[in-house]
């Protein structure tokens, strides 16, 4: 699931939420070979526990096996930025948080803080860099409490809009 920014985005910022979106629908699908479709050869990917992948086939073989292991939460994301940093290289800012399907509740164990770099690879945009940072604010609690609200808002509103069509 993926809410929309709100502000207004050029062609090419449509282009890289949508490709923010179909990382989240892989994960969600728990579809390993196409989360690392998604990726260039060489991408580099850490998730929310530490664990870095490098390379498009280690992306996929340990996306592959964590699937397997283990039953794996949903996604949400909410995009915050997308900032041009050279021609075809942006780099996305997004919220996130984990739920089990078919609830409204995140769980806030599991926030994190996005960071996605695409580039433009032959025509395609591709994933070179993503990475999950978790969202503890230790310090802020009101900050975590606070995402967690953004975060169910943006689950209900998506789960709405899907429901309608």
């Amino acid at each position: 699931a993926l809410e929309v920014m709100e502000q207004q985005q050029s062609p090419e910022e449509q282009a890289v939420h949508a490709l923010y979106r179909e990382v989240l629908r892989s994960w969600n699908r728990r579809d390993a070979r196409g989360f690392a479709a998604l990726c260039t050869h060489a991408a580099r990917v850490t998730v929310h526990d530490g664990v870095e992948m490098h390379g498009r086939g280690t992306i996929e073989l340990e996306l592959s096996r964590s699937f397997e292991r283990q039953p794996t939460l949903a996604c949400i994301g909410v995009v915050r930025a997308i900032q041009p940093l050279g021609e075809g290289v942006h780099r996305l800012s997004a919220i996130a948080g984990m739920y089990r399907p078919g609830s409204y509740r995140v769980d806030p164990a599991w926030n994190a803080l996005h960071t996605m770099v695409s580039v433009r690879e032959q025509g395609r945009l591709r994933v070179v860099s993503y990475q999950s940072t978790p969202a503890a604010f230790h310090e802020q609690p009101d900050l975590g409490q606070r995402l967690t609200a953004d975060l169910e808002r943006a689950l209900r509103r998506v789960s709405a809009a899907t429901t309608r069509s």
